[in-house]
């Protein structure tokens, strides 16, 4: 698996890691932005399915190391920080993050140096925001989740997809929360690494949702809980628009 974040020996793990990338495999470098108040749902299946990709190298990046709490009560150490990043990546991912860190200039920046020199860009839930903050939505057909949606034209998308799966655009690969982040990675491992790969990936996860409540989508939930859910979220959405969208018109 050639990654730099298992820093232990588990010898019993040791003869799958090198079945999947045995030596000599070239390394393929995987970027995932982990800072304060970022969703594990949003980025637990990027990391999984990449870490079971041959070549993989997965870098949990942030501008330091220390701990940074996801929401809710996941603490997580980053592994690479901006300053000390690879100079490019070929998947860039961004799951959702809270409005202080989506707006905070210095991740922009990043994002936007970084997703314009990556294969690949994969935005989940809110993290599709981040992007737009950066100038990379700029005349693309994209998605997020659904009390973002309005933001995203806001944010230069042409085409804001309301339905669906997982939109791809070029190199931008935008979804909805949580089931997302494993359908975008399958996605993009399938197109930059071979169907073997990606089917083998596939098989490992044992990707085969079945919704117990049925999908969480606004047809399903229902009028009652789909207004509560729209209120308790308001004030986040409002909080990423004060900086997102004066970020992206910097850019434009």
């Amino acid at each position: 698996m050639n990654q730099k974040t298992i820093q232990y020996q588990i010898p019993s793990y040791e003869g799958f890691a090198e079945g999947l990338s045995p030596p000599g495999t070239k390394t393929f470098r995987v970027g995932i932005i982990i800072g304060p108040g970022f969703l594990p749902m949003d980025m637990v299946g990027i990391h999984a399915v990449f870490g079971f990709c041959p070549g993989t190298e997965i870098h949990l990046l942030w501008k330091s190391l220390d701990l940074v709490e996801g929401f809710p009560s996941w603490w997580t150490r980053p592994t690479t920080t901006f300053d000390n990043c690879p100079d490019h990546f070929d998947v860039l991912a961004i799951p959702m993050l809270a409005p202080e860190t989506t707006n905070d200039p210095e991740l922009i920046a990043f994002v936007a140096e970084q997703g314009r020199k990556a294969r690949y860009v994969i935005g989940v839930c809110n993290g599709v925001v981040a992007l737009g903050a950066a100038g990379l939505l700029k005349g693309k057909r994209v998605t997020t989740s659904i009390n973002s949606l309005p933001l995203l034209t806001q944010l230069g998308a042409a085409e804001v997809v309301t339905t669906g799966g997982v939109v791809v655009d070029g190199n931008i690969y935008t979804a909805r929360p949580s089931i997302g982040g494993f359908e975008a990675a399958l996605m993009v491992a399938d197109r930059a690494l071979g169907h073997q790969s990606a089917q083998m990936a596939n098989l490992i996860v044992e990707y085969d949702p079945h919704p117990p409540l049925g999908p969480g989508t606004v047809e399903n939930a229902g009028k009652e809980i789909t207004d509560r859910y729209a209120g308790l979220i308001a004030g986040v959405i409002h909080e990423y628009s004060r900086g997102a969208i004066p970020a992206y018109e910097k850019w434009r």
